[in-house]
């Protein structure tokens, strides 16, 4: 007799669904599943080895039973068990969650902000400029001489022959000049780059505002006035600007900004070298050569421009003794602010 006629499916069905309703817990189940529907059951052989429409259908209609049966106690072993944990497990919902700590933003990009909020509110445009710049845009078009030091690659991270790194975010001015004609007023903030060797005072990466005037009448006087107001606003309405004078080759006459000492008020003390004053950044007015470049008339318009590294005033306003922990990634550092 053929080995398939001698199986008896509705007693293999009765047998199946016997041990499914035996089931108490989840795991029992998934072992009775096992060996009445899983691949080595003799359900699952005896349709392997089926010849007949017949028997073909009967087994057929065996197992869909079991694998219903299977669902159904499955269904039934999960509501009991939610019905227990309702029943023995309870929450106090007057109690406090749990507290999730919350992030905020980086004391360079909290600097960022204000300075640009600072400028929305004189006036000015916030200009997104690029940080990988063609050396037109970064060197000739800001008036260096061929024998410039910024020029060299001990200063300056090439990528190619004409393209660099910026080292500063001046050719901002460049780019912002040529797609519009005066009156310009502009700030633009991000990342530079230079070949420094870190150290408390420097590191490869910074991030540097560079801001320019450009209109009818401007003088030096509207520079300092401009400085000043920014100045105060980052470090308190007492604080008192100095302006020395530099040189910068895009700027003439250009002019260097130190403001009063927030330690010791201008008394001295170590962090201003008993000076009185800090230094901060270079400015000073737009030199013609560079409004020649971009095809403004020196002789109808005139500008300021300065250039401050967002780090250096992080550093100065809270008193900070090394600009690499502001690189440190290190929470306990950034948490105070």
């Amino acid at each position: 007799m053929d080995t398939v006629a001698a199986v008896d499916p509705e007693g293999l069905k009765n047998e199946a669904l016997a041990a499914v309703a035996a089931a108490h817990t989840p795991a029992e189940l998934d072992d009775a599943r096992v060996a009445h529907l899983g691949r080595k059951s003799p359900l699952k052989l005896a349709l392997r080895e089926v010849r007949d429409r017949e028997s073909g259908m009967a087994l057929n209609a065996a197992r869909e039973a079991v694998e219903a049966a299977v669902a159904d106690r499955q269904a039934a072993l999960e509501r009991a068990e939610l019905e227990r944990r309702l029943a023995t497990e309870h929450v106090d919902v007057t109690l406090p969650g749990t507290p999730h700590t919350r992030g905020h933003l980086h004391l360079v990009t909290q600097v960022r902000r204000e300075v640009e909020d600072i400028f929305l509110g004189m006036g000015y445009e916030i200009v997104d400029g690029r940080e990988v710049e063609t050396t037109r845009y970064l060197f000739d078009a800001l008036n260096m001489s061929p024998n410039h030091p910024t020029r060299s690659p001990q200063h300056t991270f090439y990528v190619s022959e004409d393209t660099v790194l910026r080292s500063e975010t001046s050719p901002s001015q460049i780019h912002t000049m040529e797609a519009k004609q005066p009156p310009v007023y502009m700030v633009s903030l991000g990342r530079c780059y230079r070949r420094d060797t870190p150290d408390a005072t420097h590191f490869p990466i910074f991030h540097q505002v560079e801001g320019l005037a450009v209109d009818r009448g401007i003088t030096l006087a509207d520079l300092k006035g401009t400085l000043r107001t920014l100045l105060r606003a980052l470090f308190g309405e007492e604080r008192e600007a100095k302006f020395v004078t530099h040189f910068f080759p895009f700027t003439e006459p250009s002019v260097e900004v130190l403001v009063s000492c927030f330690q010791c008020d201008g008394a001295g003390c170590p962090m201003c070298r008993h000076s009185g004053w800090i230094e901060l950044g270079g400015s000073g007015m737009v030199d013609p050569n560079v409004l020649r470049f971009v095809g403004y008339d020196p002789e109808e318009v005139s500008g300021f421009a300065f250039g401050w590294g967002l780090e250096r005033m992080a550093i100065l306003r809270h008193g900070l003794p090394d600009i690499r922990d502001l690189w440190a990634n290190d929470l306990r550092f950034l948490r105070q602010f």
